[in-house]
């Protein structure tokens, strides 16, 4: 079985500082998580402490049901695949991909059976002969994966595999990464920095910040319902807009000159911070009372879609149109449904 439970997982160096408050969550066995979140939140410091390479202040790993605490890398049934591949350029595709198996004294037999078995999930086959330096960054990448699959763990770690690629390849290589770790059924836990990777990969997504955990979810769940601010500002490309508004606690949010209906009162009164998503707006041909002004300052053409960049009430905000919208002239009007209007509170950020 390759489910994992962290429990108050601690991480507090020997200066004082404090870089993984405790941490609990499980993962299922089969399942991807992804940790998320910008750099120096906790996220890579989380994952050694589960890959052993970092020792835990406080609390337990748990990996198949067993404590791997006190338990060396090698002794916790787990494999990892870091971004810089880590391949060995002395030796070819296939040693580098059954060093690990002969090193644990695996039968020839068997080794050969396994690497070609990976390599054809891989297609690898023809590149078995080469030197990693022979090979693109992303082939070097199914080589550091096929290394890691050949050894049957319990338990795959990702850090940030695919920061090195370029941007195409990196979109083909995360549909490779995901379908893999469907078609194999391995637990596994994906660190990243990118948002995208993290809602395109993920069963659920834990989003990190300052050491903490924000949230866990889905991807739809992180993305529609976000928990705080920050997450509503991390994840999605382009972010959330949030803007300062007024809540008088009579189902209505007050924001340039408007009243927009917000569905359900609150037990809450005064300021908030306003979030809308970019492609939950539209736009409208004039002020009613209910439609925020937004003045337009540039569009940028996406192809089927454009972004509209400009202001609501001298604050920066950003609207998603498909490419067929009408613009008009001067000053535009938006109005937001009240499903996709969403409050949170200016001191603690947390939604409301």
């Amino acid at each position: 079985m390759g489910n994992v439970r962290l429990q108050e997982v601690t991480k507090t160096y020997p200066n004082g500082t404090l870089a993984v408050h405790p941490t609990s969550f499980d993962i299922a066995d089969g399942e991807l998580i992804v940790l998320v979140g910008p750099s120096g939140c906790g996220k890579s410091t989380l994952l050694r402490m589960v890959a052993g390479l970092e020792d835990i202040t406080g609390g337990s790993v748990t990996i198949g049901n067993r404590e791997v605490n006190d338990l060396d890398p090698a002794e916790r049934d787990i494999a990892m695949v870091f971004q810089n591949y880590a391949l060995y350029p002395h030796m070819t595709v296939y040693k580098n991909m059954a060093y690990g198996l002969k090193n644990r004294g695996t039968a020839k037999s068997e080794i050969d059976a396994k690497v070609r078995a990976a390599a054809e999930m891989l297609n690898l086959s023809d590149y078995l002969d080469r030197k990693p330096s022979q090979l693109s960054g992303g082939q070097r990448q199914r080589v550091a994966m096929g290394r890691a699959i050949v050894r049957e763990p319990a338990l795959f770690l990702f850090d940030e595999p695919l920061s090195n690629l370029d941007a195409k390849l990196r979109n083909q290589m995360r549909v490779e990464i995901r379908a893999l770790q469907r078609r194999i059924g391995v637990t596994a836990m994906y660190v990243t920095h990118d948002q995208v990777e993290a809602m395109t990969m993920a069963d659920r997504i834990v989003v990190l910040n300052g050491g903490r955990i924000e949230q866990i979810g889905t991807p739809g769940e992180i993305y529609r319902q976000p928990a705080s601010a920050f997450v509503a500002s991390f994840m999605g490309a382009p972010p959330m807009n949030l803007v300062p508004a007024d809540y008088s606690g009579n189902g209505s949010v007050h924001l340039a000159g408007a009243a927009l209906p917000v569905g359900p009162s609150r037990d809450y009164r005064g300021a908030v911070s306003l979030g809308v998503r970019p492609e939950d707006v539209d736009l409208v041909a004039a002020q009613d009372g209910a439609a925020l002004p937004f003045d337009l300052e540039l569009v940028e053409e996406l192809g089927a879609h454009r972004l509209l960049h400009g202001k609501v009430h001298s604050h920066p905000f950003v609207v998603n149109v498909h490419n067929t919208a009408e613009l008009g002239e001067g000053r535009l009007f938006l109005r937001v449904a009240p499903a996709n209007l969403h409050l949170f509170a200016p001191d603690s950020g947390r939604r409301l």
